[in-house]
């Protein structure tokens, strides 16, 4: 058993490569080999939101306060609120983050492949987030 207390490992702030705003990255869980999980309590100040990404193994939200944004490719634009539980598939490309007004922080659940838990790609327009077109 190891347990990791409260407050002994460093926030980091999310990178702007993959981070559009204000980020806040608290690590919780990055399991030793051969498991896989990697967890951690992001922190979006208003308006921040990931760039667009995917997750060989998938990955699972949980919303713990604020109000949040998420989508999906090709789907709407989706509010999110504190114990709503969030899916995306392996391979499903999406983004989330804050709502415009309100920040949002959510624990992220992801297992790696290959040594990574996620794939990068390009930042969400404005008008991505906002929901009024593919800008």
């Amino acid at each position: 058993m190891e347990i990791k207390r409260a407050g002994s490992q460093p926030s980091r702030r999310g990178p702007e490569e993959w981070f559009t705003g204000t980020v806040r990255i608290d690590p919780l869980v990055d399991a030793p080999e051969p498991a896989r999980v990697a967890a951690a309590l992001v922190t979006f100040e208003p308006g921040a939101r990931t760039a667009w990404h995917t997750h060989p193994l998938g990955q699972t939200l949980v919303v713990t306060a604020g109000c949040g944004r998420a989508q999906r490719e090709g789907g709407p634009v989706e509010e999110i609120r504190p114990g709503d539980a969030v899916w995306f598939a392996p391979g499903e490309k999406h983004w989330h983050g804050a709502a415009p007004a309100t920040a949002m922080s959510h624990v992220a659940i992801q297992e790696k492949h290959d040594g990574s838990p996620v794939d990068w790609m390009e930042k969400v327009s404005d008008a991505q987030y906002d929901g009024s077109g593919a800008g």
